[in-house]
Parts: structure tokens; C-alpha cells; sequence
């Protein structure tokens, strides 16, 4: 998978739908402008691996979003599974499930795929964009966000992970600390109208696609900014026009 400049080729548009019939509606109005789609737990849920193959075949890349974060083998068997799934570019763990785990998957996707293979890419998230210092102490996480994030970024990189999930806060340092080949996808990510009305959601680290990739972001993930307007496709296009100012 290799990363192209053209910012349509970096956005990813997150598939939030409770049910096939609605995301593939919407995806169908806006396959064309977006380079992947973002299948989650709420859509996998409810349709199952099935539902990767009718998107894929709209001629977009997938990100498989399932967070996974088990013992070490049975994570390892779930990335294995996942890499057979039409249309994988991108699939994730969670790095605070530790090193072993995140080896294991890594391990798990290198032994699916022939050498040199244009294979999935591994993920790991790290702190979760809806998290902010007060969340993290309440579950027990010290330090500031940054500082949690870069570590595990670190980590994950340790492990053979090809790049993390991260919020545009700690997308310069981890870029610092990993570099230019370590991949990193922002989430949280809100055009520039949004930001100004400061429409309350659940993400509490967020940013503009332009701030994005300026910050350094390989891919950015937007959600609600696409598929709640009252027209998509546009929505979508002053998003790429915003990246194409970075």
C-alpha cells in the first residue's frame, strides 16, 4: 500500500451505520471522492465480514476499525482472519493491550502475506481521541496525553507495528519519535466551519484537516462532518480542498 499524495487518497470516511442498507447508500454518493472507508464495530456488528466485500467492490480501500485487545494468541488469530477480508488496507489493535500482543499481530499478518507482499497495514490506537487528561486519570493512565501517546507510539514501533492512531495534538512528536515511515491516521478530525461553531460531540481532542497535515498525518478519519450533512459529497470535497491547502 503505497501512500499517494493526492489528498483523496488520504481521507478516510468513517462508515458509522447501524445496518448495510444505509452505509451503502451513502457510500455509493461519495466512492469516488474518498480513497477508503472506516468499517467499525457498530457496522461489523450488525452485518458481519460480509459487508467489507459490497464496499470494497464500490473500488474503495477498507479500514477495518475493531480495536482488538486480547491475550496475545487470540489477537494474533482475529489479525490473521482479518487479513483475508476483501479490500483490507488497514486493520488495528490496541496498543495498551502491551508489546506481546502487538508482536503477535504483526507476526500474524507478516505469515499471511507472500515477502514483499503489498499487504495490510497494522495499526495500533493508542489514547482514544475522546479521552482528555481528566478521563485518563480517572481510568488510571498518569501524564499528560502527549507524553501516554508518544510512549505507546514507541512501543508499537517496538512491536512491528506499521503506525498508530493518534488525535493531531500528538501527530509532530510522534512523528519525531518514530519517523517518516511510521505511519499515523488522525481521527477527530473537523473542517474548519465545525470548528467555529464548536458543535459539542464526543471527541475531545480534535482539529482541522488542515492543522492534520501540517501536524504531519499520513491519512485523516471523518465521521460525522460527511455522512450528517445535508449533502456529502460536497462536504467531502471542501474537506480535500482544505488538505490540498497543507
Amino acid at each position: 500500500m503505497n501512500l499517494e499524495p493526492q489528498p483523496r487518497s488520504r481521507l478516510i470516511v468513517a462508515l458509522d451505520f447501524d445496518s448495510a442498507a444505509p452505509a451503502l447508500r451513502f457510500a455509493e454518493k461519495v466512492a469516488d471522492v474518498v480513497g477508503m472507508f472506516k468499517v467499525g464495530s457498530q457496522l461489523f456488528t450488525a452485518e458481519g465480514p460480509g459487508i467489507l466485500g459490497k464496499i470494497a467492490a464500490l473500488g474503495t480501500g477498507i479500514f477495518l476499525d475493531l480495536k482488538y485487545h486480547d491475550i496475545p494468541n487470540t489477537v494474533a488469530g482475529a489479525v490473521m482472519a482479518a487479513t483475508g477480508l476483501p479490500g483490507l488496507q488497514l486493520v488495528n489493535v490496541h496498543a495498551l493491550g502491551g508489546l506481546e500482543m502487538m508482536k503477535a499481530a504483526a507476526q500474524a499478518i507478516s505469515a499471511t502475506q507472500p515477502l514483499d507482499a503489498d499487504r495490510p497495514r497494522l495499526l495500533a490506537v493508542t489514547i482514544l481521541t475522546s479521552m482528555d487528561h481528566k478521563a485518563m486519570r480517572e481510568t488510571g493512565i498518569a501524564g499528560p496525553p502527549q507524553e501516554r501517546v508518544v510512549k505507546l507510539a514507541r512501543l508499537a514501533r517496538k512491536a512491528g507495528v506499521d503506525g498508530v492512531v493518534a488525535s493531531v495534538n500528538e501527530a509532530r512528536a510522534i512523528r519525531k519519535a518514530c519517523g517518516d515511515k511510521f505511519l499515523i491516521i488522525t481521527p477527530g478530525v473537523r473542517p474548519k466551519e465545525a470548528g467555529a461553531r464548536k458543535k459539542k460531540d464526543d471527541q475531545a481532542r480534535t482539529a482541522t484537516p488542515l492543522e492534520a497535515m501540517k501536524a504531519g498525518a499520513d491519512y485523516i478519519v471523518v465521521g460525522r462532518p460527511i455522512t450528517a450533512a445535508d449533502n456529502p459529497r460536497a462536504a467531502a470535497q471542501a474537506i480535500l480542498d482544505e488538505m490540498g491547502e497543507a
